[in-house]
């Protein structure tokens, strides 16, 4: 019963934001760019103990980047000005104090697709213990809305992948802006040049026990591609080649793709050899049919320039994987 009312409560907090205007029947295309969030709050709030949780939870580093980037671009504006073109936005989280302490996810309010947060508390500390305790599931589901999205703007041009799929018996969805720079029977190297850089991606796969010969499944992830880098991918200069970065470990999760189990890592690669790095992620897919891993991994080379995008854009190809 109090999630139905908080629900209500939801509904008409919303509709007062329409300063009368006739309720849409038929949604509007929602806007914005991707990993953006609009926040709305009061000013005062936003400058307050409020605004500094939700930046420690929407704006916290992302993980395995070089230079520190914010999970979301985060920007906020006082409860009157959320009107018109702005509700549109596909992301936003929503700040009511003096109500019931309190938490919703809710979609297609004004837009779709979109994704809006509803947070209420009578004081402060309610509002701010109400951040903290869901700050994993609003990232999660913000994160998955935004590559959802990404995904849909890629299929709108595709590269053909049937290489992969008579090789290796994977389908992936990339942009036709990427090339396929290597086509081997086990192994694809694609590549997509950007500003300053490039945008690359690797397909293979490996046997079982590659990966699981021991239970130090990070030791034996980076000896994986480490001998996957001195292989297949070449440094600028003769005898050197992609490595994991040696000063740091990754970071390991337990994750999910099409469905199986998958070990995702996030890290930093350089050049043994040379003097280039950048970030990268790895899926290695258990695919239990075949006896073998589908190891799939999105790497980027930028200097001196962001790359969360670049890396989300990777993810989300990554997270498109369909094994045959």
């Amino acid at each position: 019963m109090k999630n139905i009312l908080f629900s209500l409560v939801f509904t008409l907090l919303l509709v007062g934001c329409n300063n009368g205007e006739e309720d849409e029947r038929i949604l509007a295309t929602s806007s914005g760019n991707i990993n953006n969030v609009t926040v709305v709050m009061e000013n005062d709030r936003w400058e307050g103990s409020i605004g500094e949780a939700l930046r420690n939870t929407l704006a916290a580093p992302v993980d395995g980047l070089p230079q520190e980037e914010p999970l979301f671009s985060l920007n906020q504006m006082p409860p009157e000005a959320f009107t018109g073109f702005v509700r549109k936005n596909r992301l936003f989280i929503k700040i009511e104090q003096g109500k019931d302490a309190n938490f919703g996810i809710f979609r297609e309010t004004f837009a779709k697709p979109q994704t809006g947060v509803l947070i209420t508390g009578q004081n402060t500390d309610e509002i701010v213990d109400q951040i903290y305790k869901n700050a994993e599931e609003i990232v999660r589901t913000f994160k998955n809305t935004e590559i959802k999205e990404k995904q849909r703007r890629i299929r709108k041009s595709l590269k053909d992948d049937s290489r992969l799929k008579e090789q290796l018996g994977v389908s992936l969805k990339f942009p036709t802006a990427y090339r396929y720079a290597i086509e081997d029977e086990d192994f694809f190297w694609i590549r997509k040049d950007i500003p300053k850089g490039m945008m690359e991606l690797m397909v293979y796969e490996v046997p079982l026990h590659v990966i699981e010969k021991d239970t130090n499944i990070i030791a034996n992830i980076i000896r994986m591609r480490d001998s996957i880098g001195q292989a297949h991918i070449p440094g600028p200069v003769e005898g050197s080649y992609m490595i994991t970065e040696e000063a740091y470990a990754p970071y390991l999760f337990e994750s999910q793709l099409d469905g199986k189990f998958a070990w995702e890592t996030r890290g930093t690669w350089e050049v043994k050899g040379a003097f280039m790095a950048g970030p990268f992620i790895n899926y290695a897919v258990r695919d239990s049919v075949n006896n073998r891993y589908v190891v799939l991994e999105g790497f980027a080379f930028s200097p001196a320039t962001g790359k969360r995008d670049n890396m989300f854009e990777l993810d989300a190809i990554l997270q498109s994987l369909r094994i045959e």
